[in-house]
């Protein structure tokens, strides 16, 4: 019950549905209630308008009473009968019970209805004056006369009980079509990329909601424009950056090209390190800068191993450096529909990542496989690999795995995340070896040329 409560505050579907049905219960009560007694007061006039109609017929057509005697005929039904007897004969009656004819009706009724009670039995009389002078009295038990009025109001009453619960679903069924928009809107807004904030259509929203969508899209517009002023930031501080540090690693390498004594290389090397790390830094920023702030890029066939080709260039030497065995698997070719800047800076940040955590000596392979209309791009390595519960944390800026010694910007798979959510393309992570818990394996998930 409690539950229901806290739903009830909390719902205004579920409120509005409530009320609904209180209200229908409600007027359908009261509705049934006055229909049975209008139908029971109406059965109950038909009933002495029955008794008017049999007198006037008899005193019509003339007609002469002769009393039964013993058994009534066959088929009769002593509650529902209507009795034709002269007044005056009711002191003539054999007892004072109504199961002989005469009844022993008083000869004092007045004319018009009355109710009398014969033998303890009550009946509805109507006494009548012929043209003849003659006092007749129709008469018909009230017990009956109750019995078929209760069963005529009760049969009024169905078409209640049949049209009640099928108003009440018809209600819940129009109250949630009538909240569908609301639960519709908040599915398409759910469904948004973290860079998707333009605003949401209000043109065909009712009109109740058009406030609180209004509202959100100011909300929107500003979220939009503080992220705007961010992503400015970054790229202008690290544009500015870019200058002096260039300038830094430029006297620096002249520096080591000079004759210098012992202690002083020694202490240039790190420094020299140092610069060029803070100047990959830089170029790592300004990169994560332009995918985020960049729209939508044209998208053509792209050969994936020609942009392995590219990225195995560029970063040859530094797998070199570490002796690691890196080519690409395979000789079929795939043509992905993407920009090809995109997907050269999705390859080099994945390779990148797994030359740096990579140990010395060991293997990279890069491959590519088409599967029901999408291309499975795989970049597996044989380094320690990402445990399941860091595996979400890894595409956050700045973010390194504890214990790999590796001193990396911590950018690149930021980059990756990024680009992959702009173009909708799908990335996974597992292990290389599934059975040691081993090596990275990124698989990238791309539409083909063609689908």
């Amino acid at each position: 019950m409690d539950g229901f409560k806290k739903r009830l505050s909390e719902s205004v579907q579920l409120r509005l549905s409530v009320a609904l049905s209180l209200t229908i219960v409600l007027v359908a009560a009261l509705a049934s209630v006055f229909a049975f007694f209008s139908a029971l007061d109406e059965a109950h006039e038909l009933q002495d308008d029955t008794l008017h109609q049999v007198a006037v017929l008899f005193d019509r057509q003339q007609m002469t009473l002769h009393y039964p005697r013993g058994q009534g005929p066959e088929g009769d039904d002593e509650e529902s009968r209507v009795i034709i007897q002269y007044l005056a004969d009711s002191k003539n009656a054999p007892a004072n019970t109504d199961a002989a004819l005469p009844l022993p009706l008083p000869t004092s009724l007045a004319d018009g209805l009355s109710t009398v009670q014969v033998g303890g039995e009550a009946f509805r009389v109507l006494v009548r004056t012929t043209a003849r002078g003659e006092r007749i009295a129709v008469a018909q038990e009230v017990d009956a006369r109750n019995k078929d009025a209760r069963e005529s109001a009760w049969r009024s009453l169905l078409p209640f009980l049949i049209l009640f619960p099928v108003l009440l679903l018809v209600v819940g069924d129009l109250v949630r079509k009538l909240f569908r928009p609301i639960a519709t809107l908040a599915a398409q807004i759910d469904q948004r990329a973290e860079q998707e904030l333009h605003p949401i259509d209000e043109q065909h929203l009712p009109t109740e909601i058009r406030p609180f969508v209004v509202a959100i899209n100011r909300l929107l517009a500003r979220v939009a424009q503080s992220m705007d002023s961010q992503r400015r930031f970054v790229a202008d501080a690290a544009h500015e950056l870019r200058s002096p540090m260039t300038a830094l690693s430029l006297q620096a390498e002249r520096l080591a090209a000079t004759d210098l004594p012992a202690p002083a290389r020694e202490r240039l090397q790190p420094l020299a390190r140092g610069i060029e790390r803070s100047r990959q830094l830089i170029d790592q920023l300004l990169s994560l800068a332009a995918v985020q702030f960049a729209g939508e890029r044209p998208q053509t066939a792209v050969s994936v191993h020609a942009v392995y080709r590219r990225v195995l260039e560029d970063l040859l030497p530094l797998a070199e450096r570490k002796q690691l065995d890196i080519g690409v698997e395979g000789v079929e070719d795939v043509q992905v529909m993407i920009n090809e800047m995109d997907l050269f800076t999705l390859i080099k940040n994945l390779v990148d990542n797994a030359i740096r955590y990579t140990p010395a000596g060991g293997k990279i392979d890069l491959s590519v496989e088409p599967i029901q209309g999408s291309a499975c791009l795989q970049i597996r390595d044989s380094g320690p690999g990402i445990a399941l519960d860091e595996q979400a944390r890894i595409f956050d800026p700045f973010y390194r795995s504890l214990g790999s010694g590796e001193t990396g910007s911590g950018l690149g798979l930021s980059i990756v995340k990024a680009i992959a959510e702009r173009i909708g393309a799908r990335i996974e992570l597992g292990y290389t070896d599934s059975l040691n818990h081993s090596g990275l394996c990124v698989s990238l998930w791309l539409k083909t040329a063609g689908h």
